[in-house]
């Protein structure tokens, strides 16, 4: 397809497409639909969205949402011309609450807090506002008496008015910093930064993806922070995995529940099951994992997540009080709130170190080793804290062909690898599931040979694609490799002379073990 044909057939469905003639009988029964834009689609693709009563979502990502009733012309067009990077229906995310009998205002329940001495946060003093816990959910009651009148709570948009949400978003940020003020309970990390942006509908349980994409995009423009969702849903939600990506990009850190499916399947729930988040089960007070809480190979960390006394609010009354709560809803913001505590200490660090560094502290629970009910075993803040700094990876996430485009909103801008110099090495990790590949642009003069190599403490392959691929993964299109890596004693080389005009490639460095692969990249032409 030649782009001065695409842009042609844009341009005459511009005038054909509109909301108000293909509007159709029950469409309101059937969601909404998102559409992503490519980077490089034609601005004619915009008009065709407005014409058939698009509205823009989320600029960053540029993310549209159609009509259901005008969505099929439209995206069919779009995809035609290759102007679309994803399309999905909206989708409900859920977030889990089970009170259970509520105990009155003035009852300290300190107590009750089997999980301090659990995590060691017995044994600290917490820090002082620092590094924000970003909550996407449902609100936070600001008047609830665990947080009226606390410092350092940001609503970043209305919260919904009682009695109509905010159960679920006050109930976890009391677990985040609810603080020492003579009721109720205590955070983890008591005078931590919190924000809160509302992304609920309904009775506040029911989240959309497009309402979790703003809340993400937006906490995650304001510097980087820990992003709690204790929140998911069954399927992948491309939307919602973008607006990861892109946080993760502008460094935050990500933290989401494993979800509450032990008992029913295991369903994988997203977006705990997307690369770079940091995946949390739950586990209760005799140590071992919650029966309910989701395994998976993606879980990375457990904390407590059963009977954990939280702030609550009645949706029906709008009443306040504090009762036990169960779900890995609130195991997650028990690893935020830590996470931000370690940030805040050691502010040199970057978000994937900070994980890193959870992980390699927790302790060893369940099964030997990282397992897919606990991962690596049940938060040790204390360890953490005396953790020495891992290898950093810079430039993540770089998963993709898309993600490594200079000058890419939200993206690292990074120059291509040889352009300003004949040789370079770059030091970084991989990880199958929370990494799964390293993708660098490389520059190639006409005439040179590019030969590279990878050594690592674990084994990795290594492959060169065309530097116009859409996507190298997780299965590369034969077209579009340049060379593929041969095993050495150390790890893996490869070598592609370049007989064409000056070109781009993408360098991908891939895991071959389910271990986190410490590599050294080097890339040289001659």
């Amino acid at each position: 397809m030649t782009r001065p044909r695409a842009i042609a057939a844009l341009l005459v469905l511009v005038v054909g497409v509109s909301a108000g003639t293909l509007a159709g009988a029950g469409q309101a029964a059937r969601p909404d639909v998102l559409v992503s834009l490519r980077p490089e689609a034609p601005t004619a693709a915009s008009s065709i969205l407005e014409r058939a009563g698009g509205k823009l979502v989320a600029r960053e990502l540029d993310l549209w949402t159609l009509p259901a009733g005008s969505a099929a012309p439209a995206l069919g067009a779009l995809k035609a011309a290759g102007a679309v990077a994803f399309s999905e229906p909206e989708a409900t995310h859920t977030a889990s609450v089970s009170s259970v009998s509520a105990v009155s205002a003035d009852d300290p329940l300190v107590g009750q807090e089997w999980w301090r001495s659990a995590i060691g946060a017995d044994q600290l003093t917490p820090p002082g506002p620092g590094v924000p816990v970003s909550l996407v959910d449902s609100g936070v009651d600001l008047g609830h008496p665990e947080f009226a009148g606390r410092p350092n709570l940001i609503a970043l948009n209305t919260q919904e008015p009682q009695p109509l949400g905010g159960v679920h978003g006050t109930a976890v940020a009391s677990v985040v910093g609810a603080q020492a003020n003579g009721v109720g309970v205590v955070g983890v990390y008591p005078d931590a930064v919190i924000r809160s942006w509302d992304a609920a509908i309904g009775t506040g349980t029911e989240l959309t993806t497009s309402q979790i994409v703003n809340g993400i995009i937006a906490v995650s423009s304001q510097g980087k922070s820990v992003i709690n969702l204790s929140l998911g849903g069954p399927g992948p939600d491309e939307a919602i995995k973008a607006a990861v990506d892109l946080a993760v990009a502008r460094g935050s850190l990500v933290v989401a529940a494993s979800g509450n499916d032990g008992e029913e399947g295991n369903t994988l729930t997203y977006p705990a099951a997307y690369p770079h988040v940091l995946t949390v089960a739950a586990t209760q007070p005799d140590g071992s994992v919650a029966p309910w809480s989701s395994r998976s190979r993606f879980v990375d960390i457990a904390a407590p997540g059963a009977q954990i006394p939280v702030a609550t609010v009645d949706s029906l009354t709008g009443g306040t009080g504090w009762a036990p709560e169960d779900g890995t809803s609130f195991a997650t913001p028990i690893v935020s709130a830590a996470a931000a505590w370690l940030w805040t200490v050691r502010p040199a660090l970057d978000a994937g170190q900070v994980a890193q560094i959870l992980r390699q502290s927790a302790t060893d629970i369940g099964s030997p080793g990282v397992d897919p009910s606990s991962g690596h075993g049940l938060l040790n803040l204390p360890a953490a804290l005396a953790t020495p700094t891992p290898v950093r990876d810079p430039n993540e996430p770089n998963d993709d062909a898309n993600q490594v485009v200079p000058g890419r909103d939200g993206y690292h801008s990074t120059p291509a690898l040889l352009r300003r110099s004949a040789t370079t090495r770059v030091a970084g990790t991989v990880d199958r599931f929370e990494d799964p590949r390293d993708v660098f642009r490389v520059w190639v003069p006409k005439g040179r040979k590019l030969t590279a190599s990878v050594v690592g403490d674990a084994a990795t392959t290594l492959t060169l694609a065309r530097g116009t691929a859409q996507s190298v993964g997780p299965v590369l299109a034969s077209f579009d490799r340049l060379s593929r890596g041969v095993k050495t004693a150390t790890g893996a080389s490869l070598g592609y002379r370049n007989t064409a005009a000056g070109r781009f490639a993408l360098i991908i460095v891939t895991p071959k073990t389910s271990v986190t692969t410490q590599y050294l990249l080097r890339i040289w032409t001659r």
